[in-house]
């Protein structure tokens, strides 16, 4: 099964093409990446269609489409999810939504990490914060959420952590090993949702993981904030 893999719930325009045997083994086949989170519209139509040429598959070729939910900036979200959903509509394809920290630690799990590791995921939620979850292997068992770093130090100073991965710059802060993996993958992507793709399962609905209000506001809600 072949799949178009998009996120921008980060920094990053990540898409790609990667496939999926029948055992549940993820295979990249093309991955096109650029950091650059104040283009995310501009960038995004054109990095899939570069990917689609790299992986010499066209849309027709293509079996579903996976896209990150967040969490998320709004604005970037926003962004992937309309556009993953507007191809898919158009190429008649399902839509499969993922959770764009399950990515990451699906990702980091695939490099030999024991399965039964507890690792966090954190990204930068900007305002001072991050967007983290805590899993057990590939399994989430908190999360997401969004805090300050530090205060999520301290909420989990008594817990035992063995790997952290996710956002440069937060990932340091937690005291235990930082993983190879920084933001979402088309591997980490294609992988959380193959199980549902394999079985040609009716994809849920898709929805952001905003977790909070956007800063840009029309002005009747900025006066109701006040």
């Amino acid at each position: 099964m072949r799949v178009l893999a998009i996120d921008t719930a980060t920094d990053a325009v990540v898409t790609g093409v990667a496939e999926i045997s029948v055992d549940g083994q993820v295979t990249t086949v093309a991955e096109r990446t650029v950091t650059d989170h104040r283009r995310h519209a501009e960038l995004l139509t054109t990095l899939i269609a570069g990917s689609l040429v790299d992986a010499g598959v066209a849309g027709s070729e293509l079996d579903a489409v996976v896209v990150g939910c967040g969490p998320g900036p709004f604005t970037g979200l926003r962004v992937g999810l309309a556009t993953a959903a507007a191809y898919a509509d158009a190429l008649d394809l399902p839509v499969y939504g993922v959770c764009s920290l399950d990515a990451l630690v699906s990702e980091e799990l695939s490099d030999g990490v024991v399965d039964t590791s507890t690792v966090l995921a954190v990204t930068d939620a900007r305002r001072r914060e991050v967007y983290w979850a805590l899993y057990c292997g590939a399994q989430r068992i908190e999360g997401p959420n969004v805090l300050a770093p530090q205060s999520l130090a301290d909420d989990l100073a008594d817990r035992s952590v063995d790997l952290v991965v996710g956002t440069d710059g937060f990932t340091d802060r937690f005291g235990v090993p930082v993983g190879r993996v920084r933001r979402p993958s088309v591997a980490g992507l294609a992988a959380v949702a193959a199980n549902a793709v394999l079985a040609r399962r009716a994809p849920d609905p898709l929805v952001p993981l905003y977790l909070r209000r956007p800063d840009a506001v029309e002005l009747k809600d900025q006066k109701k904030r006040r």
